[in-house]
């Protein structure tokens, strides 16, 4: 299973003890994964669907428990092309018109009257998201409808998927109250409200209740960092080795002029050390030529010499 399926399969054992924090969830999940069956007389059944059995069977649950009403599942063929990792049936969660439909629709905010019409909302109800509990509770139900994470070992990405741009901005203000800054993106006619940020996605994964997922994706993240600071470590151990061989070709090459111009008798005895030492010792950092000079010299004084020789070799025609 993919970190994504396995966070929705821990957040579908999750049991709201307050019944307002169930009417949030199913609420949230009703929104995303819902829609409405023309059944006859102006009358119409909700049907819902998912991947999951397990999602199914929890919101099946909390439906029947919070509403007193039948909710029943059909097993359908799933007429889309296979793909790796895709479940070969969709489950369909059906409350019928006779099993209060409209009552659940106008509870959940779905449903409202306008000068004595009915109409279907496109955002947020904010009645129920006024408490934080409710919010946590909302934002659950919109990831199990339609909520994906990646894997944290590969990517950072969190996203919702709405059909209705109002949704989106809705789902994006929600995520601003946890302190999250998300982004909205058109995709395939649909709109993507979407998180990138590491440690936003792991707070979110906390305020929805995936604790063990949460726990997961902060070790994954503490390897990637481990691994991100080892390579950037070993890139400048490399960028010192190369400046080091850099300085020390720069400097034999410096020397070698000063030698074939026959003037290597006419520099002062310290600088014509620290020459003959740099073209017996190639390789050596400065710090071993100054342990190998007479007396010893520091880093510094090594370096202040070969300026001094690569200063005469400049000068040499």
């Amino acid at each position: 299973m993919s970190f994504s399926s396995d966070t929705k399969k821990e957040l579908s054992g999750i049991e709201p003890a307050k019944a307002c924090c169930q009417l949030a969830e199913i609420a949230g999940f009703l929104r995303v994964a819902g829609s409405l069956r023309l059944a006859g007389g102006g009358n119409f059944d909700i049907v819902v669907t998912t991947e999951s059995p397990a999602i199914a069977r929890h919101y099946v649950k909390m439906i029947k428990a919070y509403f007193r009403t039948k909710a029943e599942i059909e097993i359908k063929q799933d007429q889309s092309p296979l793909r790796k990792g895709q479940r070969a049936h969709e489950y369909e969660i059906i409350i019928g018109h006779d099993d209060n439909s409209e009552s659940i629709l106008r509870e959940t905010g779905i449903l409202l009257v306008r000068q004595g019409s009915n109409y279907l909302t496109s955002g947020i109800y904010e009645d129920v998201v006024r408490k934080k509990c409710d919010r946590k509770a909302y934002l659950r139900g919109v990831f199990m409808g339609a909520g994906m994470v990646s894997d944290p070992a590969k990517s950072y990405h969190l996203e919702f998927s709405s059909s209705r741009q109002a949704l989106a901005v809705d789902i994006k203000k929600l995520l601003g109250t946890f302190g999250v800054n998300a982004g909205i993106s058109e995709r395939r006619g649909k709109y993507v409200t979407y998180v990138k940020n590491s440690a936003a996605i792991s707070e979110i994964l906390a305020q929805i209740g995936a604790d063990t997922q949460v726990l997961k994706y902060e070790n994954a993240r503490i390897r990637n960092e481990m691994v991100g600071d080892a390579a950037r470590m070993a890139n400048c151990d490399n960028a010192n080795t190369d400046r080091v061989l850099d300085a020390s070709e720069r400097q034999m090459a410096a020397i070698k002029k000063i030698r074939d111009a026959g003037k290597m008798d006419d520099l002062p005895p310290k600088l014509r050390e620290t020459a003959e030492l740099r073209l017996a010792n190639p390789d050596a950092s400065l710090s071993q030529l100054g342990e190998m000079s007479e007396p010893k010299l520091k880093k510094s004084g090594v370096n202040n010499r070969l300026k001094k020789l690569e200063s005469i070799a400049s000068k040499i025609v």
